[in-house]
C-alpha cells in the first residue's frame, strides 16, 4: 500500500482507487474551488451593481423592485440552466434585492 493509500483501497479523500485517478480529482478539485471564488467574487459584483440601480430607481421616485426585470432574468437563467437556473437565478435575486 503507497503512503497516500488507506486501508479500504481508496487513495486520500477523493475516493480514488488509483493514484492516476486520485491525481486528476485532486487537480480537477482544485479547479473547482477556482471557479467557486470567482463565482462568489462575480455574484458580490451583481450586488453591488443591483444596490446602484436600486438607490437610482429610488431616488427618482420609482420602486426598489422592477418584477418585469425580474422575470427576464429567471426566463433567462431558466433557458440556459433549465429548472434548477431558476432557483440559482431567485437565490441571485434575493440577494441582490432582499426578500419581496
Amino acid at each position: 500500500m503507497n503512503a497516500t493509500q488507506s486501508t479500504d483501497g481508496t487513495t486520500g479523500r477523493t475516493g480514488a482507487r488509483t493514484d492516476e485517478a486520485a491525481t486528476e480529482i485532486t487537480g480537477a478539485r482544485e479547479r473547482i474551488d477556482d471557479l467557486d471564488a470567482r463565482i462568489i467574487a462575480l455574484v458580490e459584483e451583481r450586488m453591488a451593481v443591483s444596490a446602484r440601480i436600486q438607490q437610482a430607481r429610488i431616488a427618482s421616485g420609482g420602486r426598489r423592485v422592477n418584477l418585469s426585470r425580474e422575470m427576464e432574468i429567471l426566463a433567462r437563467y431558466r433557458d440556459h440552466l433549465g429548472r434548477p437556473g431558476t432557483t440559482l437565478a431567485m437565490t441571485l435575486l434575493e440577494l441582490s434585492r432582499g426578500r419581496v
